[in-house]
């Protein structure tokens, strides 16, 4: 069993969030400012730190530098800019506030399981010297699991000469991934040869890897090694093999097979020693029982197959990869230190990148040459989006559950005070403070007391049932 402690100084948010995780298998302590915290608790003993970032005395980031436990910070979309200040404090992660009881739990599992393993000194030196949003492996950023597994994957098959078979939507960066096992294996003082089969025109493709003797066909004037011979020693990357020619296909299934290529119009065979990394976008299996791709090269090319998860399904990974990619951008175009501002930064964590990492640089590199200031605005990132709350994006990849239709309260229960040690549920507590204040305040003031913005508040309504009352003012 996982030990938790909150910092939280709204006793109905901390009550009902202690709750929400001990009926859910945790040990959860609990204290009410940073000051409290210290004096009560050893913070290293515990799994995981949950805070909120504005506090009485103190700010929630206090707490990163003086515990080796991981520290989830929570905050509003009012003050997301601070959320991302955190993470590069030290910070494993940020929940925006009000939250869902499922995004809550996944964060509390995906962090702790994260740093189950960790050496928590050493974790701690990590968080305290600033390498959030440095590359975790080669140049490949992200901490996300599935990234993890990946990086995981890539250590294991990096040492060996195993042929492998890279998969991921266009531009997620399988390059990168190719260029790290390559760095890991005994070939990394050798030279990696990246080819791209789609570039190169059909008519052209065989004599690029194969090479031709002079005379072999007009135009051939002198002798010219192919690409593979180029790699004789290191490592051949292949990206889009799916586009590959049929007849070029049976050449190099000879070549996998006998590590050996025949120049065009040459009669010899030559040795080569070149450990082959191929990269696609497509189904190749599917692609191999419609007979569009050879089956044979297909078993052959795949003895590990490596999946490269899309940018969307990223998770926080997707703002570490804009900071960093902010930060390449502005020094390379020699501007000065340049920021997100929070609407752009919910833009970033909402959009769904179709075109995955390489979209993404050129929106922000994009932002950093049109800004005439160090903050970069949604606007200036010029992404095709309808800002909505980042929470309802999660909560729709769910199945939902049904609008709670709950009876109107009396007018006397709706204008109580709220009770901490009543057995509030989080969503409970937003639907009771809408319901106590709508009469005095209108939609825009409910939102900012919230945290949220006013399409927010509209769709928790819709969700949760809550009726819009007329005599509610509007703004």
């Amino acid at each position: 069993m996982n030990d938790i402690l909150i910092v939280e100084d709204e006793d109905v948010i901390r009550k009902a969030l202690r709750r929400l995780l001990e009926r859910n298998d945790y040990r959860v302590q609990e204290a009410a400012s940073v000051t409290e915290a210290q004096q009560n608790f050893t913070l290293d003993d515990f799994d995981l730190i949950i805070t909120d970032l504005r506090l009485p005395g103190a700010p929630g980031t206090d707490l990163i530098q003086n515990t080796e436990s991981p520290v989830l910070v929570m905050t509003s979309y009012a003050s997301l800019r601070s959320a991302v200040d955190s993470m590069k404090l030290g910070a494993v992660d940020y929940v925006a506030k009000p939250f869902d009881h499922d995004e809550m739990l996944e964060a509390v599992r995906r962090n702790i399981e994260l740093h189950a393993g960790d050496d928590r000194s050493s974790a701690s030196r990590t968080r305290r010297n600033g390498q959030r949003g440095q590359p975790q492996l080669g140049e490949m950023i992200g901490s996300c699991k599935s990234m993890t597994t990946l990086y995981d994957k890539i250590r294991k098959v990096g040492p060996t000469e195993a042929t492998v078979l890279i998969r991921g939507e266009t531009g997620t960066g399988k390059e990168l991934v190719a260029k790290a096992i390559h760095n890991r294996s005994s070939r990394a003082d050798k030279p990696m040869i990246s080819v791209n089969c789609a570039a190169i025109p059909e008519t052209l493709i065989e004599s690029e890897l194969f090479g031709y003797e002079k005379g072999a066909f007009t135009g051939a004037n002198t002798n010219r090694i192919g690409l593979i011979e180029a790699a004789d020693g290191g490592t051949l990357f292949l990206d889009e093999i799916g586009e590959l020619p049929m007849e070029a296909q049976a050449r190099l299934l000879r070549f996998i097979q006998e590590n050996e290529i025949r120049r065009i119009g040459s009669v010899q065979a030559r040795t080569v020693d070149v450990r082959l990394i191929c990269a696609t976008h497509r189904d190749l299996k599917n692609m191999a029982r419609d007979h569009d791709f050879r089956e044979d090269l297909y078993y052959r090319i795949s003895v590990i197959q490596l999946e490269l998860p899309p940018l969307r399904e990223r998770g926080k990974d997707i703002l570490e990869i804009a900071e960093a990619v902010l930060q390449r951008s502005s020094e390379r175009l020699g501007k000065e230190e340049m920021h997100f501002s929070p609407k752009a930064i919910q833009a970033i964590t909402t959009y769904i990148w179709p075109g995955n990492i390489r979209e993404l640089e050129n929106a922000v590199e994009r932002a950093v040459i049109l800004s005439d200031g160090p903050e970069i605005d949604n606007d200036e990132l010029d992404i095709d989006l309808e800002l909505v709350d980042v929470s309802q994006i999660r909560t729709k990849q769910k199945p939902q559950n049904k609008p709670r239709k709950d009876p109107e309260p009396s007018k006397s229960s709706s204008n109580s005070a709220l009770d901490p040690n009543e057995d509030l549920s989080l969503e409970d507590y937003f639907q009771r403070f809408v319901l106590e204040h709508q009469d005095s305040m209108s939609e825009t003031e409910l939102a900012q007391k919230l945290g949220v913005s006013r399409k927010c508040l509209w769709e928790r309504r819709q969700r949760l049932g809550i009726p819009r009352k007329k005599s509610s003012k509007t703004a």
